[in-house]
């Protein structure tokens, strides 16, 4: 992936793009960086694909952690967009990511010709109740110092919960206990999980671009059922369910790629997607 740069409101953040267009625009989630879009990918579909780093992921720079929420770091992805001229794009991303595309969808339709949604943690309300671990782990490390926090998260009764429903959940909340700076890990769980999408049900039912919700079992934070009714919600969206992480990782990486591959073909050819 090649390195970019978008200066905005004063702040550096970092991209990464590949391919040739048109554009797809691919978000990753909470503290993760465009790596993660990146695995899953489909590189030999021929798209462009363009990954902001959200404020405080990966290369880019964090500002004031006040400002850290899906509002904002959508703001940026649409300030890209429109400098940039990538308009109108496929606009996909995982867990906040999909926050973020489907705000921009319901608010800016006229920048998306696609919408991705995959692993959706949130609809239309804020602090969904699958975000409690998240917050959890960022109100430990507000209380108390990181290896402090480990321990008394490992005692907690999350911890023996997700062992047994969502073991790959478990191994991402663990991560962030040594992510750095843990100042800005912190207030990124804290203020992300709280926060939501800002848009109602009825807007997110107005989305008319042809649109895909990607799920998988075995996850916590991100429910199946969630994305179950998400692509309910969006008139013509379809849902994919693919192999969970916790089965196999890279069953769950070629499932996803493929699903991305297909959809990015219909959407090319003009083809209907979802829908009655």
């Amino acid at each position: 992936m090649k390195p970019l740069v978008y200066e905005h409101e004063g702040l550096r953040l970092a991209a990464w793009e590949t391919g040739k267009r048109p554009a797809m625009v691919f978000q990753h989630g909470l503290c993760s960086d465009a790596g993660q879009p990146g695995e899953v990918f489909p590189a030999e579909s021929g798209w462009r694909c363009v990954t902001l780093e959200c404020r405080g992921h990966g290369g880019s720079e964090a500002g004031e952690p006040e400002e850290f929420s899906i509002a904002t770091f959508s703001g940026d992805v649409v300030s890209m967009m429109e400098a940039w001229k990538l308009a109108p794009v496929v606009l996909g991303g995982i867990s906040m990511g999909a926050a973020m595309a489907l705000r921009i969808a319901a608010l800016r339709p006229e920048l998306v010709r696609g919408l991705v949604l995959a692993r959706p943690a949130w609809m239309a309300e804020n602090a969904p109740a699958n975000m409690r671990p998240n917050a959890l782990v960022g109100d430990l490390l507000r209380r108390l110092p990181a290896p402090e926090a480990r321990v008394q998260f490992e005692n907690s009764e999350t911890v023996r919960e997700l062992a047994g429903v969502a073991p790959d959940n478990l191994a991402s909340l663990r991560g962030f206990f040594s992510r750095e700076p843990v100042e800005i890990t912190r207030e990124l769980l804290c203020r992300i999980s709280a926060d939501g999408p800002g848009v109602t049900e009825e807007q997110i039912r107005a989305i008319r671009a042809p649109a895909m919700v990607i799920g998988a079992a075995k996850d916590f934070v991100h429910p199946l059922e969630m994305a179950k009714e998400l692509a309910s919600w969006i008139p013509a969206a379809e849902l994919v369910e693919i192999t969970p992480k916790a089965v196999s990782l890279e069953e769950h990486r070629m499932g996803f790629r493929a699903a991305v591959a297909a959809f990015l073909k219909r959407v090319e050819g003009g083809a209907a997607i979802g829908g009655d």
